[in-house]
Formats: structure tokens, C-alpha cells, sequence
């Protein structure tokens, strides 16, 4: 089997207007929101340590309740989103 090696579109020359930053927050809120349901869903619950084999995850929190460091992994996902639309030549307008 081939090695995958990830090619991600690159967004680095997009800057991001300081105008998104509600919704970048909002998106990465919304997108702990959507992982913490799904794992709750197969049967995942709070635990302090992680372990797979028990279905325990601690950041099965709200997103408040996160530490910066997870609240940053949520925000990279919303943010390089956020790029990639634009990079694509949609435009976000708020009405």
C-alpha cells in the first residue's frame, strides 16, 4: 500500500478579515459541538484520561470548558475552512 501523503489546498496567502473573528469562534464552538454529539452518539462519555477501549474522552465538555490548546484545534478547522471558501472565490456576506 502506497504511503498517503495529504495535499491540502494552500491558503496561506489568504488573510482573514478581523471581521470573521465572531464567526470563526462560532464555527469552532459548532464544530465541538457537532464532534462531541457524534461521539456521544457511538457511545462516548466524559472521563478525565482518554481510553478508547472504555469510550472515555475528556473533551466531552462544553466548548467553554476546553483548554486554549483545544479550543486553538477547533479554531485551525474553522479558520482553514474559512480560507479555502474564499480561496475558492466565494465571498461571505453577512445580511
Amino acid at each position: 500500500m502506497k504511503q498517503y501523503k495529504p495535499k491540502p489546498i494552500d491558503t496561506k496567502d489568504i488573510v482573514l478579515p478581523t471581521e470573521l473573528n465572531n464567526l470563526i469562534e462560532e464555527m469552532s464552538k459548532n464544530v465541538h459541538e457537532v464532534w462531541a454529539e457524534t461521539r456521544i452518539s457511538q457511545g462516548w462519555t466524559y472521563g478525565e484520561e482518554r481510553n478508547d477501549a472504555e469510550k472515555k474522552h475528556p473533551c466531552l465538555v462544553p466548548y467553554e470548558e476546553l483548554s486554549e490548546e483545544e479550543k486553538e484545534y477547533d479554531r485551525n478547522t474553522s479558520i482553514e475552512t474559512i480560507k479555502l471558501i474564499l480561496k475558492l472565490g466565494f465571498k461571505i456576506t453577512r445580511d
